[in-house]
């Protein structure tokens, strides 16, 4: 029955199932019962000692809060507590842990709709803090979290969503740039990770004077279908550009093509572009640094910087006169910033360089501050078989083209780059979950020197370090194979690293269980995979549609094509071609007039199976990748497909190429 009692006659009870606590969480309770009393009864039985008291079965925290209030003078030592007394036994002790293991939390979207209500209400964030024992920074964070888009809030009410992905959707109040985001995370596979969702909140925009952005210029991101945020009455530097994926994309490629025209006109072997404002460490795996000599100025440059450095000297003194005008001001910047270029011109002299090292030599094309295209002054040389290798590299040479590689039209350098890191991420995944596999793997790499077979391609850099990336600032953090690897590596048994010593440590790694050791020796394995591609050039390995044929990899359900990584970057017919195959002419002349920016969108749909359509056809839609994309069978001697050949001028369709032939 449930009764009232003095709260110096409740004591604790040494059965209550409840032994640990937690010191903010009694703080925030007791908070809220100074502010709104009890409101839930307490569960009791009778004591036998002291006589005429009560212990408390469930509730223990309640009567602290309590006898806490009353120690502070807040409560009355016999202020009258509800209680609901149940006879000694079983059953008591049965209802205290029935009480705190039937307890379900408040829903965090719950959470921010009620004090959203309170606000609404005329109460502010201070005193919903102080009444609830909260910090203002927490309902503050539970306001703005009721401020999302509603996509959003809806996923976080329905646990599609964790709280932290909700944070990191938060990051920004922009509601359209929210729902953007979500949208694009919704078409990835795996959930959605905090620190993924916050770079796009927070890096998704870029200024306007940015070097990409003055490089690849507003009328062509508009045209590609880019969006631009400004005010009526701000000038082009101000405004903000939205869609960095276009503008990282524009931009690269553009760089690819003069990249390409860089090479041809000074004669290189190869000239490497870079969106990076420096060249790191990644970049420069497997090549060696060639030392080159600067000629010196003769008298006549040296006379013509003189007077250069004069000029803006003077100009220089004009900007620091009080009486210049606004408008002198702007032109002596302008002269300062040409004097200055024109200076670089003369100064930044091309290196010297013998004609008959020139072919094998190459350098790194980047965009400076004005977003215009500058060679960086070294010179690299790509480490061959017979060098001595740098660090760990070891060099390896490609492939005969007569081993059967295929070649596909219309892709970019960039595209090949991007696929072919891609799929290696699929095969690494499947390498790592097959330690036997990875075993043989590692031994085989390990002997196959002694056979004599130097020019064969493994697909491999031997000593578990990871081979440096083609693109360097291409990421895919949400992709089902990088989700796994990064699973399998947190998975990882890590203690023996805690040894103090390398012998501590090697012991210690000995002796873990036979699953542990070979669970490493896969991830070691899987990351020493290099990009490869199923076409041919220099990413194309044989090996490597080998392993993929032993694994049974089934490409199609790791990779999907999507606009950003495929339909946007090849020709509309190979597209076309691509609904052909899973459709027929008919699904194909459905979207023959659309044009290519609808078409990747329409795809992206119908190749994540989001369409309407006969079983068929959508079985044989979510089937399809590429071909280069898949882990090819092997192909009879002197019968290896010749496809058109790659467009190697950094565009992602060739207009010399005909419909026929981009579509094979």
């Amino acid at each position: 029955m449930i009764r009232t009692i003095p709260l110096n006659k409740l004591v604790p009870s040494p059965r209550n199932v409840r032994r640990r606590t937690d010191e903010h969480a009694d703080l925030q309770l007791k908070a809220d019962i100074e502010a709104r009393g009890l409101l839930q009864n307490l569960v009791v039985t009778g004591a036998a000692k002291p006589r005429g008291s009560f212990a408390v079965e469930a509730g223990g925290r309640r009567l602290a809060a309590l006898k806490a209030l009353a120690d502070e003078g807040k409560l009355p030592r016999t202020h009258e507590v509800c209680c609901l007394v149940l006879d000694r036994g079983p059953a008591a002790q049965e209802a205290g842990l029935a009480e705190n293991f039937q307890r379900l939390g408040m829903n965090p979207a719950d959470e921010c709709v009620a004090f959203q209500q309170l606000i609404e209400q005329g109460a502010d964030a201070e005193g919903i803090a102080r009444r609830f024992g909260l910090t203002v920074r927490f309902v503050e964070g539970r306001l703005r979290l009721a401020s999302l888009a509603p996509v959003v809030f809806e996923a976080l009410g329905a646990g599609e969503i964790s709280l932290d992905v909700a944070k990191a959707y938060a990051a920004t109040p922009d509601r359209e740039r929210q729902e953007f985001v979500f949208e694009q995370m919704s078409c990835g596979y795996g959930a959605a990770h905090p620190d993924s969702v916050r770079r796009m909140m927070t890096q998704a925009t870029i200024a306007a004077n940015d070097r990409r952005a003055l490089f690849v210029g507003e009328e062509a991101y508009v045209a590609a279908g880019g969006r631009v945020e400004r005010d009526l009455f701000s000038d082009d530097g101000e405004a903000r550009w939205l869609d960095v994926a276009i503008v990282e994309r524009l931009a690269g490629e553009k760089l690819e093509t003069e990249a390409a025209r860089t090479a041809a006109e000074l004669g290189y072997a190869f000239v490497r572009p870079s969106l990076d404002s420096w060249i790191g460490h990644e970049q420069v795996q497997g090549l060696r640094r060639v030392p080159v000599e600067t000629p010196p100025l003769t008298d006549e440059e040296t006379a013509a910087v003189d007077a250069l450095e004069a000029e803006i000297e003077d100009l220089v003194d004009l900007l620091q006169d009080d009486e210049t005008g606004e408008r002198e001001r702007d032109e002596a910047e302008s002269g300062i910033r040409a004097l200055g270029d024109r200076i670089d011109a003369i100064v930044n002299k091309p290196p010297v360089i013998d004609e008959a090292v020139k072919a094998s030599v190459g350098a790194f094309l980047m965009l400076d501050e004005q977003g215009r295209p500058r060679l960086d002054p070294g010179l690299y040389a790509r480490i061959e078989p017979g060098d001595e290798p740098e660090g760990n590299g070891i060099a390896a040479t490609p492939n005969d083209a007569s081993a059967g590689p295929k070649k596909a039209a219309g892709l970019s350098q960039r595209l090949v780059d991007e696929l072919a890191m891609q799929r290696r991420d699929i095969l690494a995944a499947h390498v790592a979950a097959d330690p036997a596999l990875a075993l043989d793997l590692a031994i085989f790499l390990m002997i196959e020197r002694e056979s004599g077979h130097y020019r064969d391609k493994c697909g491999s850099s031997l000593s578990a370090t990871p081979p440096s990336n083609p693109v360097f600032d291409f990421k895919t953090p949400d992709a089902a194979a990088t989700i796994a690897r990064a699973e399998a590596g947190d998975a990882l048994d890590r203690g023996w690293t805690e040894g103090a010593s390398q012998g501590e440590r090697f012991d210690a790694f000995r002796a873990l269980p036979d699953e542990a050791r070979a669970a490493w020796l896969g991830h070691a394995v899987s990351r020493t995979l290099e990009a490869s591609l199923n076409l041919a050039g220099e990413r194309f390995c044989a090996f490597h549609d080998h392993l993929g044929r032993l694994l049974g990899i089934d490409v199609a359900r790791w990779w999907r094509p999507t606009g950003a990584n495929y339909f946007d970057r090849v020709p509309k017919s190979v597209t076309l071609a691509a609904l052909e195959q899973i459709g027929g002419e008919t699904l194909a002349s459905r979207y023959a007039k659309a044009k290519k920016a609808e078409l990747a969108q329409s795809c992206e749909r119908i190749f994540s199976g989001d369409f309407i359509a006969e079983v068929e056809v959508k079985e044989a839609a979510l089937a399809w990748v590429p071909e280069v994309m898949r882990f090819a069978p092997a192909a009879p001697d002197g019968e290896a497909e010749d496809r058109a050949g790659i467009a190697d001028t950094g565009q992602d369709e060739d207009p010399t190429l005909e419909p026929t032939e981009e579509a094979a």
